[in-house]
């Protein structure tokens, strides 16, 4: 009878087992199916909020309720299905190594994706200058999300997170590596790099830069690097979610003004710009110029460049700027920047004109802020987000940030951006402040300056043959906007 028992409990821990096998088969199956259906679903973006979003992958009305953290019927909806994959031949790899801060890496990445689409090659996931002024070692990965990045733009080329195996061998013994020449249209890349890349099966940019024309590129190039500037590039869910925090304790204090003070000493030492600096700090940043070998411009005139507008405007100036275009006391100024030079003594007349100044690490509690120390492209990722949620943006130089940052917020619609002329401004701050100027008339000119610098639709500035000088692609990428602050599809 033991025995008899002991056997049928085994016959039924075995149709119970088969059972249980049996259903994971089916479930397995049944979510296989749902994926390959997802695959043939139309192809939505949902992530653009209407047609725009990146830095926290949103855009529009619906992408700043997104990035304020409020519940939103879009924000509820499913994941987007998977965009088909584009299937073609490969020409080879592209290796990248990003050159600069977060948003000159940031266009140059844009202008990669767009010359490997070009060039049918295979992209490898960028890599990230370390070597720089700030010796950021942030990855792509921990800034951005990376698999956003790869499957939002399956449908135009393939990215990859790294070579095959046999090919990381041979790269370790012999790699073609170079800087393409700046400001190149299609043409340069079809008929110099592409050889190349054949020949050598994997080429490695060491900069990425300017790389591409602003200027008489085909249409589709253009809008391929508004969607990925705009849609692919999304920051990563901790960076995201941090950067929705500040934005909503902003925004329950109502409407507030993002002035990007550019006033870090890297700044001023590679400009040469030292207006307003004592004799001791001017010789400071001196020997910073000098200390890095890769910055070729090391005697500057730090007052001709001020004359021709090339210089930031001080934190000082910058407090006469916003009187005279009519900020009032009680206006909340955030300061997306680093480290002020010269601290909170060059920040006094600032802080006592507008009291209502914060930044993120007194938004923020050290607890919050602590994974992002000493990550400084992590820490400009939350500005960034800050910067596209503001009511007004005001930069006090036309650095990356200010252009990228400019150019996000035309695709937004034409929201707000006020582009300071910064050699009028000189010129009048000097009339002022030497009593050739009332303030009136001090404040009036200042108006009359700016009324077309706010940020509304303006047609791109070309000047052939001079790529530096002409309006830079990523501050108004027209080809990507409608003229009434509309979205153009770049999808």
């Amino acid at each position: 009878m033991v025995a008899v028992g002991g056997g049928g409990r085994r016959r039924r821990a075995w149709r119970w087992a088969m059972r249980a096998a049996a259903s994971a088969v089916l479930w397995t199956a049944v979510v296989q199916l749902a994926s390959i259906a997802g695959l043939f679903r139309p192809r939505v973006l949902a992530d653009c909020g209407g047609g725009g979003g990146a830095g926290g992958g949103v855009g529009g009305v619906a992408g700043l309720a997104a990035l304020a953290g409020e519940d939103t019927g879009a924000a509820r909806l499913s994941p987007p299905a998977l965009v088909p994959k584009r299937i073609y031949k490969s020409n080879g790899y592209l290796r990248v190594t990003c050159n600069g801060g977060l948003n000159q890496m940031r266009a140059g990445i844009c202008d990669m994706v767009t010359i490997a689409r070009h060039l049918n090659l295979t992209l490898v996931v960028p890599e990230l200058d370390k070597r720089s002024f700030w010796a950021d070692p942030s990855d792509f990965g921990d800034i951005f999300d990376v698999d956003h990045f790869i499957n939002s733009l399956r449908d135009e080329l393939m990215i990859v997170k790294e070579l095959p195996l046999k090919l990381q061998l041979r790269t370790k013994k012999r790699l073609y590596s170079m800087p393409p020449v700046s400001w190149s249209n299609e043409t340069y890349y079809l008929k110099r790099i592409l050889p190349l890349a054949k020949k050598h099966k994997v080429i490695h940019f060491e900069k990425s830069d300017a790389r591409l024309a602003n200027n008489g590129l085909p249409i589709q190039l253009q809008t391929l690097r508004c969607r990925v500037n705009f849609q692919a590039l999304r920051f990563t869910p901790q960076i995201e979610a941090l950067g929705r925090k500040l934005i909503s304790t902003l925004q329950r204090s109502g409407q507030f003004v993002v002035l990007h003070l550019r006033y870090e000493m890297d700044m001023l030492s590679f400009s040469g710009c030292t207006h307003g600096c004592s004799s001791k700090e001017t010789e400071e940043l001196t020997r910073m110029r000098y200390a890095y070998p890769w910055w070729k411009e090391k005697e500057i005139d730090s007052v001709v460049k001020r004359l021709q507008g090339l210089c930031p405007l001080t934190p000082e100036e910058i407090t006469l700027v916003l009187k005279a275009l009519g900020f009032t006391k009680d206006t909340l100024i955030y300061i997306a920047s680093g480290e002020i030079y010269g601290g909170e003594r060059r920040l006094a007349a600032l802080r006592a004109a507008y009291p209502k100044i914060v930044k993120k690490e007194k938004i923020l509690s050290p607890d919050e802020l602590r994974p992002f120390q000493n990550h400084s492209t992590q820490m400009a990722a939350l500005d960034y987000m800050v910067s596209l949620a503001s009511d007004i943006f005001i930069p006090s130089y036309d650095g990356n940030m200010a252009r990228v940052v400019e150019g996000h917020r035309r695709y937004m619609g034409f929201r707000k951006t006020i582009i300071l002329d910064r050699k009028k401004l000189v010129e009048l701050l000097d009339l002022f402040q030497g009593g050739a100027l009332a303030w009136d008339e001090f404040s009036d000119a200042v108006k009359e300056a700016h009324k077309s610098r706010m940020g509304q639709p303006t047609e791109r500035r070309i000047i052939p043959g001079q790529p530096k000088e002409e309006d830079y692609f990523y501050a108004n990428p027209q080809e990507c906007l409608g003229s009434n602050g509309g979205l153009r599809d770049i999808s």
